[in-house]
């Protein structure tokens, strides 16, 4: 903004500029009538009364009109295509309100004492001094006003014919010279504060626009990514409900005898459907994190046993793409979530050999600065630096523009970012594009003494047809009619007698003809009832806690939180039936006295 004075001036710094000199000269009025009076009090005599009254009259009146005239403009304020007009007005009333003061020379020099001149010239002189401060920020009304001020003085000083006023007359032009230097430099202040005033305010406009835009997208990406997980939630359910039915399903098929094309054709069968499994189990590990739900149970415990088991459980499928897998041994003990730091190396070892082509994977550990390192090597694509946040976003990839299901959804590294900041452990990357990359996992050291042993649930025995459920009577709710029927089948195959219900109305009903000894709830069911629901409403009705699982396809965050928060066992579709079979046994054994 140019500060240039006055022809290529801001309209609205004109309009500032004036609204400060109206002010000084209103905030003036009173000390310079009182300066009126005295001076009429003081001078008047025989010789000159009349002229100096009428003189302090015309001061007085045409300060208080300067002052009803400020006071107008700045009630009303003055409008931008009139801001350089104004000027010449008030160039005008100054050199009226200057002529005025000055003529007080004409009237009483001459016709009055030495002390009497001595005041006049004392009067003027401060006049034209105190006006710098209240007309510099208009600074040709200044001139105007202090020319007319001084011109009168010096005018009749050279008119009274004594060399000492002459002198006198001169000191006053130059004294007028120094108070327009003056007033110059300070009107130029005035002019850059009021100038820098406006950048302020216009950058704090930009910074409010741009906060208030910054805001609309931020609020725009909560919506887009709360739709985005309302979509995947529902997405999910919708596709876990018949993927579910189908494990079911084919486990009745597996417990008939099969020829051999047929027994392959299960088994790849039963492939596929793992595979659809897998996905929608990362899909549940993410909402489980974003829904807030991981609750790390953290304790001291070798690493080498989680190691041993992430290479028996991998390597085939670095071996199947001809990659070279190892993991070096380690002593290290540490001090965090087993089954959650599990979970973060196996989906960093999955994407190495996902994007890993040719050369290996190779696992290891570390100690360093008090925490021991886990890192996870791969000779593969690599990543270039300007991707190494976005990579921890879900569902970002790199080369997988066809979105080739083979290589995942893109939530591998978002889920174990997200697990690593749950269980505040950092988990880092270093990469050069070509050559490889490197995820380092910081774990904190614990103490060898006191760790305890991990158990390979992996090696745990898990026997389908066994007489742990014979001749249990189970009463499953679900609204899917498919997911029913394979409940009833598969159930029927292990030796329960199972009763099936599509709504709690129904399953009351059955329940008083038959009381259950184990209760199996989808979550979410018609009329927007709840699975939790539907269990308290059968416990009362029975008068008895009956063992009770929850099996739910949801993954909504907000379903995940109320699901968990019901108290009962829980399970997420699709369930693995030698997984359904265990944690039946387990509820009952709970519930069942020893």
């Amino acid at each position: 903004m140019s500060v240039a004075w006055p022809s290529r001036a801001d309209p609205r710094l004109l309009i500032e500029l004036q609204r400060l000199l109206h002010q000084h000269i209103i905030s003036s009025v009173i000390p310079a009538v009182l300066l009126a009076l005295l001076v009429v009090w003081t001078l008047a005599d025989v010789h000159n009364p009349w002229p100096l009254r009428l003189w302090g009259v015309a001061v007085i009146g045409w300060k208080l009109f300067s002052a009803w005239v400020g006071q107008q403009q700045l009630r009303r304020g003055v409008p931008l295509e009139h801001a350089r007009s104004n000027v010449l007005w008030l160039i005008v009333l100054n050199a009226i309100d200057g002529a005025i003061w000055g003529a007080l020379a004409w009237v009483a020099l001459g016709s009055t004492t030495l002390a009497g001149s001595i005041l006049v010239v004392a009067v003027i002189g401060g006049i034209a001094g105190s006006s710098m401060s209240s007309l510099s920020p208009v600074f040709p009304a200044f001139v105007a006003f202090v020319v007319c001020l001084l011109a009168g003085l010096a005018s009749r000083l050279w008119t009274l014919g004594d060399p000492a006023y002459d002198a006198l007359g001169v000191a006053g032009v130059l004294y007028t010279a120094s108070l327009l230097g003056q007033s110059h430099n300070s009107g130029k202040a005035a002019r850059q504060a009021i100038t820098l005033r406006f950048e302020n305010v216009e950058l704090i406009e930009r910074l409010r626009q741009e906060m208030a835009y910054a805001q609309a997208q931020r609020q725009a990406a909560e919506q887009a990514n709360v739709a985005k997980s309302r979509f995947l939630a529902a997405a999910s359910h919708d596709l876990r409900q018949p993927i579910h039915a189908q494990g079911l399903f084919l486990e009745v098929l597996g417990s008939g005898a099969l020829k051999g094309a047929q027994a392959e054709a299960l088994d790849n069968a039963r492939a596929t459907w793992q595979a659809s499994a897998e996905m929608l189990d990362t899909l549940l590990d993410f909402s489980r994190i974003e829904a807030g739900v991981v609750q790390p149970q953290r304790r001291l415990f070798p690493l080498q046993p989680l190691l041993h088991k992430l290479e028996t459980e991998l390597a085939p499928q670095a071996d199947a793409k001809g990659l070279l897998y190892r993991a070096r041994e380690t002593t290290a003990v540490v001090d965090s979530d087993p089954a959650l730091v599990a979970l973060i190396l196996r989906n960093l070892v999955s994407n190495a050999v996902r994007y890993t082509e040719h050369g290996g994977v190779l696992m290891g550990c570390r100690r360093r600065d008090g925490h021991w390192l886990v890192e996870v090597w791969d000779t593969g694509i690599g990543i270039p630096a300007s991707q190494h946040q976005a990579i921890f976003q879900e569902f970002h990839q790199l080369g997988n523009a066809e979105r080739d299901r083979r290589k995942g959804l893109g939530l591998g590294l978002a889920i174990a970012q997200g697990l690593a900041r749950a269980l505040g452990h950092e988990l880092t990357l270093a990469s050069q594009p070509g050559r490889g990359s490197v995820f380092r996992l910081a774990l904190p050291h614990g103490d060898a003494h006191a760790a305890i042993p991990l158990w390979d649930e992996a090696a745990a025995p898990i026997a389908i047809h066994d007489t742990a459920l014979a001749l249990t009577r189970v009463l499953v709710i679900d609204d899917d009619e498919t997911v029913r029927d394979g409940m009833r089948q598969t159930l029927a195959g292990w030796g329960c007698v199972c009763d099936v219900a599509e709504s709690i109305e129904d399953a009351l009903a059955l329940a008083r003809a038959h009381a259950p000894d184990l209760l199996i709830s989808d979550y979410r069911l018609r009329d927007q009832r709840t699975g939790a629901e539907a269990i308290a409403l059968l416990r009362a009705e029975l008068g008895t806690a009956v063992p009770a699982l929850i099996v739910t396809g949801d993954t909504a965050p907000e379903r995940l939180r109320e699901a968990i928060d019901t108290g009962v066992a829980l399970l997420h579709k699709p369930v693995a039936p030698a997984l359904l079979h265990r944690r039946m046994a387990e509820v009952l054994r709970e519930r069942r006295p020893a």
